[in-house]
Parts: C-alpha cells; structure tokens; sequence
C-alpha cells in the first residue's frame, strides 16, 4: 500500500540534486549520497533502476538498484543489489519506505533479475520478503558484513543452481560503500 498523497515512480532527469539532499539528510552524512551519484553515473546503475517517493513536487524517498553479480559454479550470473533505500527524517514511519522496497522488488522481476541483494537491517527488510543469504549457499562480498545484514530474495527468474558469492560491481569498492569499518 502506497502512503496517501505519495507516488512512487522512477526517478526523472534533474531530480539527481533532490535525491541527494534526501539521501545525505537520511543517512546523516554525503557518503551515502556519493554511492548514488557514481551508481547512477555508472552502468551499474544504468543497468538497474532509480526509484523515488514524491509527495507533491518534492522528492522524499529513492531507492536504488544496481547490477552486480553472481559467482555461481557454472557461470556468471546479472543480478540486482537494493542499495541504498532511504526516506526524509521529517517523513520516516510512513510507509514510504515500505513502498519504495516493494516497489524495487517489481522492478527487479521486470527488469528479469533471479535475486535481489542488499546489506541492511535484519529487523527492517524480512518483513518485505528478504532473507538471510548464508543459509541458502550465498556468500558475503565482504567479510565486513554481518551475517544477519546479507539479504536477499528469490524472484521469479531464480533457479536451484545460481548459489554462490555475491560480487558488488566496482562501483560500491570505489565508494567504500561495503559493510562496517571500524
């Protein structure tokens, strides 16, 4: 269910400043907001998705897929990370969050990924479907991300064979943007 007086859509050129300004102020800090202007200016997120939450003219959420891969036994497989999601704080406890997520699971189906991927919040995504990755033969890019954060969902174009280690595209090394420092 989409919050009254929200539509979700993809995000429409010159908005790139508005996603920023919301990204930055959710996470606190312009890293985050870094990660989204290279994805987006990168293939990776070409080959993924941009999606945003606007309430009249002013953009208040925006979730991001990007291509990475899979290091399955038999071949190399495109799939789509979930990275970041974030709302305005003067917004947050919506809905819109929700709404972004559901809304990045269907396009990754539409867009013919097998998985979707993210690193977040064990307490916030299973609710939208995630689950823990390790259980199911996947492996964590990194070793700075906890177990419980590597998430993923099975969609429909997922078969039994593609298990393996996630690879974030270059994108997410060059930005830093790959679990926990210290």
């Amino acid at each position: 269910m989409i919050p009254a007086g929200i539509e979700i859509r993809p995000q429409h050129a010159g908005e790139g400043g508005a996603v920023r300004a919301v990204v930055s102020a959710a996470f606190g800090d312009t890293v985050t907001a870094d990660l989204v202007d290279a994805l987006q200016a990168d293939e990776a997120g070409r080959k993924g998705a941009s999606i945003v939450a606007v309430a009249g003219d002013r953009v208040v959420g925006q979730v991001q897929l990007s291509r990475s891969w899979l290091d399955a036994p038999s071949r190399i497989v495109e799939i789509l990370v979930l990275s970041p999601l974030a709302v305005a704080p003067d917004v947050q406890g919506q809905g819109i969050g929700g709404a972004l997520v559901r809304a990045a699971i269907a396009a990754a189906e539409d867009l013919g990924s097998p998985l979707l991927f993210l690193e977040g919040s064990p307490r916030y995504y299973p609710r939208h479907g995630f689950v823990p990755g390790g259980p199911l033969g996947f492996i964590r890019p990194s070793v700075r991300i906890p177990e419980a954060a590597f998430q993923v969902i099975k969609l429909p174009a997922w078969e039994p064979w593609m298990t393996g280690q996630l690879v974030y595209s270059e994108v997410f090394w060059r930005c830093d943007a790959v679990g926990l420092r210290d």
